[in-house]
């Protein structure tokens, strides 16, 4: 698990720990998440209990998982952050932009503490300012010495904040016996499995069973001696029995068990009976003050509130809704990539399968083979069915990546001197998980684009007319077969001259003669920076060039468009690239090409004297009053021809990145679902091609690239 803390790195001698791992930290990660989301969101002027109690409730999962499996560091700067939360909840301190500050650092520092653990081989990372920050926010005061102001007095009517342990007190309390009841369980060695692991944890406490070891109506009662809250306990047991599992009771005399509890002996026999396990006044390793406290709380009536009048906290089992609010019944399950990958290929293949039964089953007599047609019919529905559920596993909204970038703007605009709103569209729209990694690292840098170069300072803006805030939008959205994520500003737009002039600077050919969309391709040329200084943010000459070629290699392109004075937009389209595609499949001499279905804009019958030849070696067909080029595919790929005589006729019009050709084909042989098969990683790259795939009969066909055809017609 790469450089653990000392004391975590020793609790895997009894029990093996390190299967829970992965799940505290995808859970730790999704916490994290979800509380910057809130901070972002969070109203200073007008906070809402909900969304506080929220962010609490974030910060406490993270530190009872990291109590748990001895990630210290973790524990100590989520605590201090509790604290500081805790106040802010209870309305004893009224939230400021430097506590948003402070809070969303800290959760910055805890991805970093936690890819530490997770081997990530980084140096441990110092929180010390951060912690002393924290402090001097708990104890009113402001990070520039002042004092901050008292939050509004809340209305009586609201109800009372859940009781917590007072901010000052230290982590560790006085020590409190508890019984513990955890059931009905199916496989009783659970329980012995949560009493090796808490006996691992050194700090929690002792524990012993209460029943022998034997379940009675499937529940294991244990007495504990901890100084833990019950919060902390509740978060040890819930990472491997369910929250409804576990209840935390005050301790008796006797065995411990409440009045009425199952298994319960009779009353009588109790007072006959050793007064049982140690649990007398003054016995050797109580505490002295406990068993009286032990005492006061069997004699107590039943209630959360605890007897003496000492803060300790009570025991509460209610049970705190996970982070974000989602309610237990929306249960997901967790699946590593490589399983969901093997599945799309085993039903890729299955496809074929089906194709190849389909394939041969055309001869049939369906009037004798009824039944047997009638089950390839529905083995042909139920696979497209199948292969449709299985691909969306992989789907991924946009959201995910949108979500990154309120706080990044916010840091941002920050150091800029700038007022930026972020506005997304579309965050429904999926894409393949795959393309979703890969697409982040161009989306950030277009977004820092137009927050540094195109949107101006708020003073210009004024000057200019426009509202002092500008407004960054992204808009993800599916056009045919690609998705397209538009990165929209509305700053000062790119200035003609100055690329131009700045072009001629770098050596570029750039004649006055230029088309607008070309000179805006100008900043697509490695080294090339408009930045009149180079800041930390850009204007180092690496950017556009590195975006453009990332999101070539993802077999996407980029277009921009913009107006000087009024803002400008870069417009990325990639495929879906699913595993899975219909096709539409032609024949060219003996050979078989698929074209990508989405790709397909119509196809005709073509005289010969309808093509004409243009620049002595172009050609081009006219349809209805649109000339548009033609690509004869025979010739592209060398196809072999036996019959001389014959004359392609047939024309397939395709469209892809905004521009049209018409194919030359001998025939159209349907459509059909296709698995795409990587030709690059079977064999290698080849110009024009994007893929293969096996057909029903057993033979390879070529998927084609139509943008890549689109592009070779234009040269």
């Amino acid at each position: 698990m790469g450089d653990m803390t000392s004391e975590g790195a020793n609790l895997g001698a009894g029990i093996d720990l390190s299967q829970f791992y992965q799940v505290f930290f995808e859970e730790a990660g999704e916490n994290l998440d979800n509380m910057e989301q809130l901070l972002l969101n969070l109203d200073i002027e007008n906070p809402d209990d909900e969304q506080m109690n929220a962010i609490f409730r974030c910060a406490h999962s993270i530190k009872g998982g990291a109590a748990t499996f001895g990630f210290n560091d973790v524990a100590e700067l989520t605590h201090q952050m509790e604290t500081l939360l805790d106040k802010l909840r209870r309305h004893e301190l009224a939230p400021t932009s430097q506590m948003v500050d402070v809070l969303l650092q800290s959760g910055d520092a805890l991805k970093a503490q936690l890819a530490r653990h997770q081997g990530s081989g980084a140096d441990a990372v110092d929180t010390s300012a951060l912690l002393s920050s924290i402090r001097t926010l708990v104890d009113g005061g402001t990070l520039d010495g002042t004092r901050a102001a008292a939050p509004a007095p809340v209305a009586a009517a609201a109800p009372a904040p859940a009781p917590a342990a007072p901010a000052a007190a230290p982590l560790k309390s006085t020590v409190r016996q508890l019984e513990l009841l955890v059931g009905p369980l199916d496989n009783p060695a659970q329980a012995d499995n949560l009493v090796e692991l808490f006996k691992e944890i050194t700090d929690l406490g002792t524990i012993e069973p209460l029943d022998g070891g034997i379940a009675a109506d499937g529940m294991r009662r244990f007495k504990v001696l901890t100084s833990s809250t019950d919060n902390d306990l509740l978060d040890l047991f819930t990472f491997h029995v369910s929250r409804e599992q576990v209840k935390i009771l005050p301790l008796g005399e006797g065995y411990g068990f409440h009045e009425g509890a199952p298994g319960a002996p009779p009353a009588e026999a109790k007072k006959d009976e050793d007064p049982g396990y140690g649990f007398f006044d003054d016995a050797p390793g109580v505490p002295p003050e406990t068993a009286a406290e032990a005492k006061a709380a069997a004699e107590a009536p039943k209630s959360n509130v605890p007897v003496a009048a000492k803060p300790a906290t009570p025991a509460r089992t209610e049970v705190a809704p996970r982070a974000g609010g989602a309610s237990p019944d929306q249960s997901t399950l967790r699946v590593s990539v490589e399983k969901v990958d093997q599945l799309i290929n085993l039903v890729g293949e299955l496809v074929i399968t089906q194709a190849m039964l389909a394939q041969n089953s055309r001869n049939l007599d369906p009037g004798l083979y009824q039944q047997l047609a009638s089950g390839l019919a529905d083995l042909e529905r139920n696979t497209r069915d199948l292969q449709e559920s299985v691909m969306s596993i992989r789907m991924i909204p946009m959201s995910v990546v949108f979500n990154r970038f309120p706080r990044m703007l916010r840091d941002l605009a920050a150091k800029l001197g700038k007022k930026v709103e972020l506005v997304t569209q579309g965050e429904a729209t999926e894409l393949d998980k795959g393309l979703v990694e890969k697409i982040t690292d161009p989306l950030t840098h277009l977004v820092r684009n137009s927050c540094d170069h195109g949107i101006e300072s708020p003073a210009d803006r004024v000057a200019k007319g426009k509202p002092e805030q500008g407004t960054i939008t992204l808009v993800a959205s599916h056009q045919g077969g690609s998705i397209v994520i538009e990165v929209r500003d509305d700053g000062r737009g790119l200035n003609r001259e100055k690329l131009i002039r700045k072009a001629r600077e770098k050596g570029i050919d750039a004649p006055d003669t230029m088309t607008d969309q070309e000179v805006w391709g100008l900043i697509f040329a490695p080294g090339f920076s408009t930045a009149d200084q180079v800041t930390d943010v850009s204007g180092r000459g690496v950017g556009m060039d590195v975006v453009k070629k990332n999101i070539t290699s993802l077999g996407g392109t980029v277009e921009i468009d913009s107006a000087e004075g009024y803002g400008m937009k870069v417009s990325v389209r990639l495929p879906l690239t699913l595993a899975i595609m219909d096709g539409m499949s032609v024949g060219v001499g003996e050979e078989v090409y698929i074209l990508p279905l989405s790709s397909v804009v119509e196809s005709f019958q073509v005289q010969a004297d309808t093509i004409k030849t243009v620049g002595g070696s172009g050609r081009v067909v006219e349809v209805r009053d649109e000339y548009m080029p033609v690509v004869e595919l025979e010739q592209v790929f060398n196809v072999p021809r036996f019959d001389f005589e014959h004359v392609s006729s047939i024309m397939v019009v395709v469209e892809a990145e905004g521009g049209r050709v018409a194919l030359l084909v001998d025939e159209l042989l349907g459509q059909q679902q296709v698995v795409v098969k990587n030709l690059e990683a079977n064999y290698r790259k080849v110009t024009d091609v994007s893929g293969a795939t096996i057909m029903g009969d057993g033979r390879v066909a070529l998927i084609l690239d139509v943008g890549s055809l689109v592009r070779r017609s234009r040269h």
